[in-house]
């Protein structure tokens, strides 16, 4: 994979794993922030209220990697960590896996913990749409009324898309380009006399 390109997943995916009456039910979810992450955990908790653990772990920003994981009262490194390492083992970011355990009266022992979150996890992925994705950046274009034709033609030759636009007092234009395109497309604007690149 190039240094501009992961891997994520689209939408939501799930995994089952059953042993001994405990049942493991493993959901995947594209996640952007760990706010959105503990958003999308508070409310697996609730849909699944009377489940007795929810473990999981998430990993985000391919630039600036942040991950964490929880074993959620099941005994240290038997969940939040095989729940990562399948993360991991796929490659993917902007991931959040939570497994939701309900108890069936038998214990699992600490390998048979880490086999059922770790199986759960990985069906759960492999049943996901994994997609590629590009980092990307945000040029921000703020110019008067005449620099539009100019500008907008820089716009369509190389294909960027738009995020927003304003074309009050002044014109704004908020740019979404790929990491490894922006500093060529900067100084394309930058050839464009009276125009402000930020």
């Amino acid at each position: 994979m190039s240094s501009d390109h992961y891997k994520t997943i689209k939408g939501t995916s799930q995994g089952i794993y059953k042993e001994k009456g405990s049942k493991f039910i493993a959901l995947a979810f594209h996640t952007e922030t760990e706010q959105e992450a503990k958003q999308q955990l508070t409310a697996v908790k609730k849909e699944y209220h009377d489940a007795r653990h929810h473990c999981y772990a998430f990993r985000i920003n391919p630039e600036n990697e942040f991950f964490r994981s929880s074993d959620d009262g099941e005994p240290s490194g038997t969940a939040g960590k095989p729940i990562l390492n399948q993360i991991f083992s796929e490659e993917l970011f902007n991931v959040l896996v939570v497994v939701v355990r309900y108890f069936g009266g038998t214990k699992l022992g600490v390998s048979g913990l880490i086999r059922a979150y770790k199986t759960a996890t990985r069906e759960a992925l492999q049943n996901a749409k994994i997609i590629t994705s590009t980092i990307t950046r945000t040029i921000e274009l703020e110019f008067e009324y005449p620099l539009m034709n100019p500008v907008m033609r820089i716009v369509k030759e190389e294909h960027i898309k738009v995020l927003k636009q304003d074309f009050n007092m002044r014109c704004k234009l908020i740019l979404q380009v790929e990491r490894n395109q922006e500093k060529k497309l900067v100084e394309k604007f930058k050839t464009v006399t009276g125009l402000t690149v930020k």
